[in-house]
């Protein structure tokens, strides 16, 4: 399976360069990130990244999430009416949807970010 991977939150100096990175890739602006960088309970870096764990898939009435053969979930942007139930269901609240935009989007391990982390806190991973 093929995700993207924290390698050590520690290193993370929250400059942002990783969410600047996927929002610009995929909406030429800023602030619609599929990765997030946030402080957590305890003050320290809460990096939210997608571990590919399918809750959105499961939850999608119409079943326009599926797993690839590298164990991405993609969007099925034909099939996506659009409704937000992915959106919602995320467990890490990292799937955008922009409202003028008709389809969410959610992390496809592209590897944007991790090129873009100066400190090297991010990797793909194959498993």
């Amino acid at each position: 399976m093929k995700k993207l991977v924290v390698k050590d939150k520690s290193l993370c100096m929250s400059c942002l360069s990783c969410e600047m990175a996927c929002s610009e890739a995929f909406y030429k602006t800023y602030g619609n990130s599929c990765i997030k960088i946030d402080e957590g309970k305890d003050g320290c870096v809460d990096l939210k990244v997608c571990n590919q764990c399918g809750v959105c898939a499961k939850k999608c009435p119409e079943e326009a999430i599926k797993q690839n053969a590298k164990g991405i979930y993609m969007i099925d942007k034909k099939a996506c009416t659009g409704c937000g139930t992915c959106v919602e269901a995320c467990p890490k609240g990292i799937i955008v949807k922009v409202e003028d935009k008709p389809n969410p989007s959610k992390c496809m391990a592209c590897g944007i970010c991790v090129k873009a982390c100066p400190m090297g806190v991010l990797e793909i991973q194959e498993d």
